[in-house]
């Protein structure tokens, strides 16, 4: 079976499957529609196929490349197929009217709702939410590989998810459990407020969160 599932067929889906299968896994996209998701599997070659969203989930690993409130959505419509799983929250709960706001509760993160709306036995992971689609897809900045932080309350989730992100040429940090996944959260409020002010011409979408010794 494919290694790794992914759900979403926009510009992170793209860049998270070119990622993985770089790191020689095979990856099933799914999507909601079809040509887009057609068309995603053909552009990323042999290793990819594609299913909609009847398809049974065939990976290991499952990153949600979609936006918030539709993460939410797939993990509670797809239930207990996700058990024991590592599902990989990827979203960023911002305001994207305003860059001025989150839309999870209070004292909480998009990755800690992903986690009450999904079995119990799925292993949430929160990473990838402090890349950007084009530089995630080159795999690094100005000769620097990105690095992944990576929050989540299983230990074995996370070097799961570690030994994939490493594969694929990136730097994984872990930065503790799935709580932390406040703070890269609230992070990306800023640093992609940046990438559309017009004070920061030289920002637009290219940059990454680097941590250099």
């Amino acid at each position: 079976m494919s290694q790794i599932t992914i759900f979403g067929n926009g510009h992170m889906a793209r860049a998270i499957g070119v990622r993985m299968i770089r790191a020689r896994h095979s990856v099933q996209i799914l999507g909601r529609d079809g040509e887009k998701t057609r068309g995603l599997v053909e552009d990323l070659g042999a290793g990819a196929s594609g299913g909609g969203e009847e398809a049974v989930v065939e990976g290991g690993i499952v990153f949600l490349a979609v936006p918030y409130e539709e993460a939410t959505k797939v993990v509670t419509l797809y239930g207990e197929t996700l058990a024991g799983r590592v599902v990989v929250d990827m979203c960023n709960p911002i305001d994207l009217g305003t860059f001025d706001g989150m839309r999870t509760p209070a004292g909480s993160s998009g990755a800690e709702q992903v986690a009450l709306h999904a079995s119990k036995d799925a292993l949430v992971v929160k990473a990838f939410n402090t890349c950007f689609a084009a530089t995630l897809e080159a795999g690094q900045v100005a000769g620097q590989p990105l690095d992944v932080f990576i929050a989540g309350d299983s230990q074995e989730a996370k070097m799961k998810v570690s030994a994939v992100v490493a594969a694929s040429g990136l730097r994984p940090i872990d930065v503790g459990p799935l709580r932390r996944a406040r703070e890269l959260e609230a992070m990306m409020l800023m640093f992609m407020g940046l990438q559309v002010s017009p004070h920061h011409e030289n920002f637009n979408w290219d940059t990454a969160v680097k941590l250099l010794p």
